[in-house]
C-alpha cells in the first residue's frame, strides 16, 4: 500500500474526555469508559499529533526536535499501538507489519539504552464510578476504619472485630 494511501491516525476528541497536564504527563480520563490513561510526555506528543494529517515521519521529527535526540519511527509505532489498545485513536490505520509485533524490551535492545528514556508510556487504570467511590457501609457491616461506614463510626464490638455503628 502506498504511504500517501494510507490512513494516518487521529486522536479521539471530545467532551468525553478529560485532560490535564501534570508533572510533564498527560492525565486523559474517558468518561464514557470510567478510564483513566496516564500518557509520559513522548506518547503525549505523539497522542497531540495524532490529527489524521501529519506522518509518522514527521511525528518522529517533532519528537527529535522536543527531545533533541534521534527518534526512530518505531518509536513513534510503538506510541501509536499503546494508543490503540487504550482506545485513544478514533480509527485503526495501515501499519507495517513490524510495527504490530514491536515489544518495548526489543525496542531497547535494537535501539540501544538512550531510546529508553524516549520510549512512549501509556497507563491505565478503571476507575470507579461516582456512585461506587461514594458507597459507604450500613450499620453492623464489618469495618476497619470510621471512613468506610456510612455513620463516620466503626466501632470495637467487643468481640475483637469491629462493626460500623
Amino acid at each position: 500500500m502506498d504511504v500517501i494511501h494510507r490512513t494516518l491516525p487521529r486522536a479521539r476528541r471530545g467532551s468525553e474526555l478529560v485532560t490535564r497536564q501534570v508533572a510533564g504527563e498527560l492525565l486523559i480520563y474517558d468518561r464514557n469508559s470510567d478510564e483513566a490513561h496516564c500518557l509520559n510526555s513522548t506518547a503525549a506528543l505523539v497522542w497531540a499529533n495524532c490529527d489524521g494529517q501529519t506522518t509518522i515521519a514527521e511525528m518522529a521529527r517533532l519528537l527529535e526536535a522536543e527531545m533533541k535526540t534521534p527518534v526512530a519511527d518505531e518509536i513513534v509505532w510503538f506510541a501509536l499501538t499503546q494508543l490503540e489498545a487504550s482506545s485513544l485513536l478514533q480509527e485503526t490505520w495501515a501499519r507495517p507489519p513490524k510495527a504490530n509485533q514491536t515489544s518495548r524490551r526489543a525496542l531497547v535492545k535494537r535501539l540501544g539504552i538512550a531510546a529508553a528514556v524516549s520510549l512512549p508510556l501509556v497507563s491505565s487504570i478503571i476507575a470507579p464510578s461516582a456512585a461506587a467511590a461514594a458507597s459507604c457501609l450500613p450499620t453492623n457491616a464489618l469495618c476497619t476504619t470510621n471512613s468506610q461506614c456510612c455513620s463516620n463510626n466503626c466501632a470495637d464490638n467487643g468481640r475483637g472485630t469491629f462493626n460500623c455503628t
